[in-house]
């Protein structure tokens, strides 16, 4: 499991209060009305767009945000709720409903028109999107924009797919995080197994529905739906792989299209694991020099790493448990590596995760650790999980035909643990998730979207996750890409400085691209 998640996880999610629209249906139930709907014959035909209903869901959101930095804007939120269809080779056959949520701000001028946006993942709320990025974009932009958030198809309030039950996803998160011995590899290809035998049961053919050319194909209806002659768009992540996938089936329709974090669409599978492993590495590298130059000295002293390895190797000696009152959790090494990567996300979050792995090892509680884990996996306060992973499982495995055996993964583990010694055997393991996954498949195209107005593609030098060559392979893919450079750390970087700010900004608003190449200081 790779997640390429833009935004860190900053607000409760809307699923954690119960905010749903009122007649939303399982996909189960939208199944069986597909079912009836196409007992008889009909030709294909490309039906009316349909309408978003919209209501007021600004008590409720509100209540959500109180305490967050930026809740004391004056801000309107809405919730909505659409249908696409489920197929798009029958568009007049079955629908399913998406959820969306829709910011406003008071005193808007000189509209423009929405601004739609995606965090990553796959697998990620844009609802939540819209709501913390209304709390942190630029007024500039705000005052210009709507700010729209969709959960995607199969994600979140959208008919989310729901095929892992936590307790598997509890077993697999804990799981050996390194896993290089038969042993380990055995456990690691049955938890694979598990989860798409799983899926495969409660969906059958339907699991291929929840893909990224789809979700392009929704976003389009969404786009005219919200009255806008063209899109304009800001996707974190996979966000990008979704907005450029959009972009190449409808050049036509690009406004501006933001792709911040660019996933590269020219690597296999095996190069983006691979990637993702050394990139993770070097992260980590990264955290460690900076914990070493704190003025106050690192408290994980001259070698976090190795100090990582001694949290690690005390979890594997025996569980570390949690201080959080009624918690009777305790984190392995696999929860402790995941609390890790985590944190390499945001480096507001370096100083939690010192904090955190200091308190596993001297006081022996893990409740920092969880905090980190819980919010990059979808873990909620009620020990439930949303459905992050199983979308992210999912969309992931729909997107791609490309298939690893077992043997292949062994020597991968072997080699890349010796080269990549955090990250490296999880990462080959990975590999093996899709191969298990029984589903329709619908690779995603090449993507050069001829025709398209610019479209901006911004790389950080030193992100973790989706690391510069990628954002610098999809703007030469691109035959309209425009390449910006944030000389920064973490991963994202629109708007967390000025220089990558007022050049995103003057795109979105006034269509002004900035040079190629435009490199911005850290």
């Amino acid at each position: 499991m790779r997640l390429h998640r833009g935004l860190p996880a900053v607000l409760p999610s809307l699923l954690a209060i119960g905010l749903v629209l009122t007649g939303c249906t399982s996909f189960s139930d939208t199944l069986a009305d597909e079912s009836a709907a196409t007992a008889a014959p009909t030709t294909p035909a490309e039906p009316d767009v349909a309408d978003i209903e919209w209501s007021d869901c600004d008590a409720e959101i509100t209540r959500l945000i109180e305490g967050q930095p930026g809740a004391d804007r004056d801000l309107a939120f809405e919730c909505g709720r659409t249908e696409v269809p489920i197929s798009y080779d029958e568009p007049e056959g079955a629908t399913l409903p998406l959820f969306l949520v829709r910011v406003v701000a008071a005193g808007q001028t000189e509209r423009i028109g929405s601004l739609v946006v995606n965090p990553g993942g796959p697998g990620g709320s844009g609802a939540d999107a819209a709501i913390g990025l209304a709390l942190t974009l630029p007024d500039d932009v705000l005052n210009r924009f709507d700010i729209v958030g969709f959960d995607p198809r199969g994600v979140g309030l959208s008919t989310p797919v729901e095929c892992i039950p936590d307790e598997l996803k509890d077993r697999a998160i804990a799981a050996e995080p390194r896993p290089t011995t038969d042993e380990d590899l055995d456990e690691a290809f049955s938890l694979a197994q598990e989860v798409a035998d799983g899926c495969a049961e409660e969906y059958g053919d339907a699991l291929g529905t929840f893909n990224t050319v789809d979700t392009a194909r929704d976003m389009d209806r969404l786009r005219e739906a919200l009255g806008d002659e063209q899109l304009t768009y800001l996707g974190y992540s996979y966000g990008t792989t979704l907005g450029s996938t959009y972009a190449e089936l409808f050049p036509d329709k690009v406004r501006a299209l933001v792709l911040d974090a660019a996933v590269d669409p020219d690597t296999t599978e095996l190069e983006d694991a691979e990637a993702s492993a050394a990139a993770f590495e070097r992260g980590f590298d990264v955290f460690a020099e900076n914990c070493k130059g704190l003025l106050a000295g690192c408290p994980l002293g001259d070698d976090p790493r190795g100090y990582v390895e001694a949290v690690m190797t005390h979890a594997e000696q025996g569980p570390i448990p949690s201080s959080e009152e009624g918690e009777s959790r305790r984190a392995t090494p696999g929860v402790v590596l995941t609390a890790v990567q985590a944190a390499l996300y945001d480096t507001d979050s370096w100083p939690q995760l010192i904090q955190a792995l200091v308190a596993a090892e001297v006081a022996g509680d893990a409740k920092g650790l969880f905090s980190l884990a819980d919010g990059y996996t979808g873990r909620l306060d009620d020990d439930t999980y949303s459905n992050l992973l199983d979308a992210n499982i999912a969309i992931n495995c729909a997107d791609t035909d490309e298939t690893f055996d077992e043997g292949e993964i062994r020597d991968l583990a072997a080699e890349w643990d010796q080269e990549y010694p955090l990250f490296g055997a999880g990462s080959a393991v990975s590999l093996y998730t899709c191969s298990a996954w029984e589903a329709e498949r619908t690779p995603l195209p090449e993507r050069d979207a001829e025709g398209s107005d610019p479209i901006l593609v911004v790389g950080n030098t030193g992100d973790p996750v989706t690391p510069l060559p990628g954002a610098e392979d999809m703007a030469e893919q691109l035959d309209s890409g425009v390449l910006l450079i944030w000389q920064g750390d973490g991963h994202t970087a629109y708007p967390k400085t000025d220089c990558i700010t007022a050049a995103v900004n003057a795109y979105l608003i006034d269509l002004t691209a900035p040079s190629d190449g435009l490199t911005c200081p850290a």
